[in-house]
């Protein structure tokens, strides 16, 4: 699925309006793996909600495989995050009385399609897939926090999304998790054809990418 950015402009109103993100145009072909980088404060997090239907823009539109965000309802718009696109932030998120296979499973009963046995099996074959067959019985407290963000990856592939956003996903871990989820991210771009977006200051892996989107002050450089 493409991305495309028309003039995207996120302004905070207030006393003082703040400009986060700056008449942004852009397009992110289907398989494309990008980064985003910039310096703290730059907008690139304001940027990717804005990307990801997390938040709306003040003024622009954005298309999602050629389709006008801003023509769709609230739960269209719902429907299309669940669907189609995953998430994976900086701290995971997990639901910390729920096993790994039970974060895993929440996205997929909450999109209902396959049964429960199905379900199941899916995200046993997602926590295999990122290294964590072991662990499927496992609530976060009992992994590392690479292990988590293993998990997190793994939620936010359940509904077999073609779009993967994701903020800062190394940005808690070690130097070997974070090598470990880079491999994964790249993987996801590379052998299963995800349109992989991610915000981040590793500068080597921000280049292991196909392209590199660099933001100041809200603006593309």
């Amino acid at each position: 699925m493409s991305i495309v950015a028309d003039s995207l402009t996120k302004i905070l109103t207030g006393e003082v309006p703040v400009t986060l993100v700056k008449d942004v145009s852009l397009r992110i072909e289907p398989g494309e793996a990008v980064a985003i980088t910039g310096p703290s404060g730059s907008g690139k997090s304001s940027l990717l909600y804005l990307l990801g239907v997390l938040d709306s823009p003040s003024s622009g539109e954005l298309y999602i495989d050629n389709t006008k965000v801003s023509s769709l309802s609230d739960s269209e718009k719902s429907k299309l995050r669940l669907k189609h696109l995953g998430f994976i932030f900086q701290a995971h998120f997990l639901l910390p009385e729920f096993t790994a296979l039970e974060n895993v499973l929440l996205p997929m009963q909450r999109l209902g399609e396959l049964t429960g046995a199905e379900m199941i099996e899916r995200s046993k074959t997602l926590l295999e897939q990122v290294g964590l067959s072991d662990h499927i019985s496992k609530i976060p407290k009992k992994l590392s926090g690479g292990q988590s963000q293993r998990v997190a990856i793994a939620r936010a592939l359940a509904n077999n999304p073609k779009i993967i956003l994701a903020d800062e996903p190394t940005g808690n871990l070690d130097s070997v998790s974070s090598k470990q989820v880079q491999e994964i991210l790249i993987r996801l771009a590379r052998e299963f054809k995800r349109t992989v977006l991610v915000v981040t200051h590793e500068e080597e892996f921000a280049r292991s990418l196909d392209r590199v989107i660099r933001i100041v002050d809200g603006r593309i450089q």
